[in-house]
């Protein structure tokens, strides 16, 4: 009898605390559907039913003439972004409001390896940020494009062999491959070769830091419902361990010094040699109102966070947007005839060899690539937390510190009021003279304002070299086992996975001498 009665109330107790938040959007007169205990709106993605884009998209649909949307993730309340202003808004002209990303739970329980720039928040994140800008500039890009030149013909090479058998290649795993290979070259100075190894273990590194483990959904859920209770619970702890082993051993390889590859390691060298990072305090000031200074050591733990981002980032993002745009140009001859026939004509300029001039010189190329995110964007979301009480002017809504605000990129690139047809893969709607300014805000491949990806430029560089390099000797076609409308895994995180993946064919272009 005690113990039903302790049952009882412990219910209760959990039914007022998961469902104390209900009403916050019914308060704000926003638009939402209606929570469920334990799940909130949330109860798809929960269920492995729908990926966090897909929901998000669900929902942009369902309120098509609202500019915000809310949600509730477990308990908690989240907000959908639906207007490029108040994107703006929160991306760049409000942004002291909205600094936070908001994928930790924690600002002060933060896993090793997600103290990378794309985690962190605060003080960490701007002075990663303003230490590690000067990495990315044109004259360092310039002088990393040789790795990539050795990848993409390594590439050729590879896909030369699937050309001659005639077999189907699955297109994300053949560029998967390329840009491991690339990443393994420019950010740990190794050469990987993932493309030869069938079973390269750089590979399955990558593949095992994207495939989560049913323990790590049920982590995320509990974070989620108990976020003080399950605090401490680690999701990257399956390759914490390796990844930082890892880098100790080439940091010592290299006595903590550059080595002259002028690859990503080479830079944080460089950054750590510079000094103790210092800056102004975004969160903490004086009681003069003036921001106290606050530092960061680039130690080995945060220099392997780092390179754990660059390397999720540049494999897995990268490969999934050259893959999808190989698929559509599958299924568009006359737009892949037009991109051959620039690439074509930009080698003949530069001895018919890769480099840096040459891929900057393929616009055409570029805005196929970017039609190919439009589509489908690698991240299908972005996400902020909101740093403190924030109204929204002219909707008369405020929300508190805490809360995070969605914008479904997703979404909105195929919302045909801002890209007429948008199913219909055009390239020329990213020629800069028709390329309409607020586009700006619904366009978000990369993000945009002060937290916009930082390898912005290397990732389009590592991107369109891989396209030339395949383009400009094969052309690609529907295989057998391909599918028109390549559908997302519902498991997928962030990132956005094709379930199945991407098959197609190859054949060696007959060109003119």
């Amino acid at each position: 009898m005690i113990f039903t009665v302790i049952l009882i109330i412990a219910f209760i107790l959990f039914y007022l605390y998961n469902t104390r938040d209900f009403n916050y959007w019914k308060d704000r007169g926003v638009k939402h559907d209606d929570p469920i205990l334990l799940f909130g709106t949330n109860a798809k993605n929960y269920l492995i039913q729908q990926s966090y884009t897909q929901m998000l998209v669900e929902t942009y649909w369902k309120y098509p003439k609202e500019k915000v949307v809310g949600m509730f993730r477990s308990s908690r309340p989240t907000l959908v972004i639906r207007d490029p202003n108040i994107v703006k808004r929160i991306l760049t002209t409000d942004f002291a409001y909205f600094h936070k990303r908001g994928l930790n739970q924690h600002d002060d329980v933060v896993e090793p390896l997600f103290r990378n720039i794309f985690f962190a928040e605060g003080d960490t994140w701007r002075l990663l940020r303003q230490r590690m800008t000067p990495a990315f500039t044109s004259g360092k890009l310039r002088a990393m494009f040789p790795l990539i030149v050795d990848r993409a013909e390594r590439l050729q090479a590879y896909t030369a062999t699937a050309a001659t058998t005639g077999r189907t290649v699955d297109a994300r795993d053949l560029m998967a491959r390329y840009t491991t290979d690339f990443i393994g070259a420019c950010a740990f100075g190794l050469d990987t070769d993932s493309l030869s190894d069938e079973d390269s273990t750089f590979r399955k590194l990558g593949a095992n830091i994207l495939n989560f483990r049913l323990r790590d959904i049920l982590v995320l859920y509990m974070k989620d419902i108990f976020p003080e209770v399950f605090k401490n619970f680690k999701i990257m702890d399956k390759v914490e361990d390796e990844m930082i082993s890892l880098v100790k051993a080439i940091l010592k390889q290299r006595n903590y010094q550059p080595s002259g590859r002028n690859d990503f390691i080479d830079l944080l060298l460089e950054c750590k040699n510079n000094g103790l990072m210092v800056g102004e305090s975004m969160t903490k000031v004086k009681k003069d109102g003036t921001p106290e200074m606050t530092s960061l050591e680039l130690d080995d733990v945060t220099m392997a966070a780092q390179i754990f981002i660059f390397f999720i980032a540049g494999f897995e993002t990268s490969s999934t947007a050259t893959s999808f745009t190989l698929h559509q140009l599958a299924y568009n001859p006359e737009v892949q005839k037009k991109v051959q026939d620039e690439i074509d004509r930009v080698l003949s300029k530069h001895e018919n060899k890769l480099s840096y001039d040459a891929i900057k010189e393929m616009t055409y190329l570029e805005w196929t690539l970017k039609e190919g995110m439009r589509m489908f964007p690698s991240l299908g979301y972005l996400l902020r937390k909101c740093a403190r009480k924030y109204t929204f002017p002219d909707l008369d809504i405020t929300i508190d510190a805490g809360v995070r605000v969605y914008i479904p990129v997703q979404a909105m690139q195929m919302d045909p009021q801002y890209f007429e047809n948008p199913e219909e893969f055009r390239p020329e709607r990213f020629n800069p003279e028709k390329f309409d300014g607020i586009l700006k805000y619904v366009f978000l491949p990369f993000g945009t304002g002060p937290r916009a990806c930082i390898g912005e430029r290397l990732g389009l560089m590592q991107s369109l070299a891989g396209l030339a390099a395949v383009l400009s000797r094969f052309s690609v076609r529907p295989a057998p086992e391909s599918v028109r409308q390549p559908q997302v895994k519902p498991a997928s995180g962030v990132v956005q996975i094709i379930r199945g993946g991407v098959p197609l064919l190859f054949e060696e272009r007959q060109i003119a001498a």
